[in-house]
């Protein structure tokens, strides 16, 4: 990253990094507000001999071993960097003078926002270089410094390096509370039951893939899972629509909710026995944190920017908990020199790392090619993915929507049931799992009857006819 010319001085406070360093010394409490609370690391620190000073106390912290000016000065000198750190006496000289340890926490968010400013002030002089050079088309630039601003925000220059015993630790922790019951699952919950027993979840930072051929009803599921997600977790959801307008999108979750015919709801015809119904959904709908976006001409680039700024506003409820795309061959290419299937493959690739980058699962709805119409039974499989196999390679999840009954003779008595064929799943089990599909609405619910989730217990839950009587039940 270019350094600040010599003749202007980044920002810093030296004296609150002393004064941080000399509390740690002194007072154990300001250890935990200064590494735990705070989340102060060597790198805030402006002065060569503080980071030093403060990755040999954090190390000892880190082993529950002492720490002192007598202990620090030791495990410096064992590593041969009681030089770098100023000698035993400024060590000492640290300890001795530190206005308040009580005030700890205070000197380090000081040390923090000094150490944020000039990360800032990095960016931006490697943001200038860039333009300067004409190191790309203006779109890529805004897009590289946008995510470069948003890395320095939420600190994400660190390492890439994690040590294994740190992963393991990790993991050992997410399985303790999964076991205790602390937590349910660790991802994002679809709200469908047997969809989750098979995904756990939609997992922080995959890929999901929703496939189907036209009038399957892939947009009615992907809006039923946003609803379960945001109206019921209180979960950010973001929701980018190629193919529906923000207005035709509310209107569609106020019949799901309301649980009212879509078809009527467009036309105003709402009985006075419905408007309470309406009224009631709105009022829910209303509190969940549900963002549309329903620009018709979307990019990658300005799609992952957009997702970004959201996931950041959001930040109070943990961050986004979702995004959707609805849906990927709609998507505007920012490569006019490629193909169509590159394209494709370019606008997955650009999904993937969005949701590696946020650690937030992504589903994006794609079409099928008509293979699947050739065959007897027309299931779909993982080749009929439109124009890339790219889409394929980059899933984590890829789940074809099948209705039987479209295919049906129109006199032929319908049933009502949908196939979720979970045709790749890289971290789990694949299979099928059926749905019921309300075309009125249109709602996909649970469907009680068939087999056990994978590694459930069988449900004893009431079937869906029973239970629909009762109401929704999000």
């Amino acid at each position: 990253m270019p350094q600040p010319p010599a003749t202007h001085v980044p920002p810093q406070n030296i004296e609150a990094e002393e004064s941080v360093l000399g509390a740690m010394l002194v007072a154990e409490p300001a250890l935990t507000r200064v590494i735990d609370e705070v989340k102060l690391n060597a790198a805030d620190f402006y002065l060569d001999r503080h980071r030093a000073i403060f990755e040999a106390a954090h190390d000892l912290y880190a082993e529950s071993k002492p720490v002192d000016e007598l202990s620090v000065s030791e495990a410096l000198t064992q590593h041969n960097m009681i030089d770098q750190a100023g000698g035993k006496h400024y060590v000492s000289e640290l300890a001795a003078k530190v206005p308040a340890a009580g005030n700890a926490k205070h000197y380090a968010e000081i040390v923090q926002q000094n150490s944020l400013l000039r990360r800032l002030l990095g960016a931006g002089q490697e943001i200038q270089g860039w333009v300067n050079e004409r190191s790309g088309e203006p779109r890529e630039l805004s897009e590289r410094a946008e995510k470069l601003l948003f890395d320095v925000a939420h600190k994400e220059q660190a390492s890439d390096f994690r040590l294994l015993s740190e992963i393991l630790h990790d993991e050992v922790d997410r399985l303790e509370k999964l076991s205790t019951g602390e937590i349910e699952m660790t991802g994002t919950p679809s709200g469908f039951r047997d969809i989750d027993a098979i995904t756990g979840g939609f997992q922080p930072g995959n890929l999901i893939i929703v496939a189907a051929r036209p009038a399957m009803g892939k947009s009615a599921l992907v809006a039923n899972i946003a609803e379960n997600v945001a109206v019921k977790k209180d979960m950010p959801v973001a929701f980018f629509s190629l193919e529906m307008s923000e207005v035709e999108l509310a209107q569609r979750f106020i019949a799901c909710r309301a649980r009212i015919s879509g078809d009527k709801l467009r036309k105003g015809q709402v009985s006075p026995r419905d408007w309470p119904k309406v009224v009631r959904a709105c009022n829910e709908l209303e509190e969940a944190p549900l963002w549309f976006d329903d620009s018709s001409d979307l990019g990658i680039l300005d799609l992952r920017a957009k997702a970004r700024r959201l996931h950041a506003q959001e930040q109070d409820r943990g961050g986004l908990g979702l995004i959707i795309l609805d849906y990927m061959q709609l998507m505007r290419s920012d490569d006019h020199r490629a193909n169509r299937v590159e394209q494709v493959g370019q606008i997955s690739r650009g999904l993937k790392i969005l949701a590696r980058e946020l650690e937030v699962p992504v589903v994006a709805i794609s079409q099928l090619s008509r293979a699947p119409e050739q065959r007897t039974p027309p299931k779909p499989q993982l080749s009929d993915l439109r124009e890339s196999g790219q889409i394929e390679q980059d899933a984590d999840v890829v789940a074809f929507l099948f209705r039987e009954d479209y295919y049906r003779d129109p006199e032929d008595e319908p049933d009502g049931l949908a196939d979720l064929i979970i045709a790749k799943h890289r971290n789990g089990p694949i299979g099928t799992r059926k749905l019921v599909f309300l075309d009125r609405f249109p709602k996909f619910a649970d469907h009680s009857g068939q087999e056990a989730p994978i590694e459930q217990p069988v449900s004893d839950e009431p079937p869906f006819a029973d239970a629909a009587a009762a109401g929704p039940d999000f």
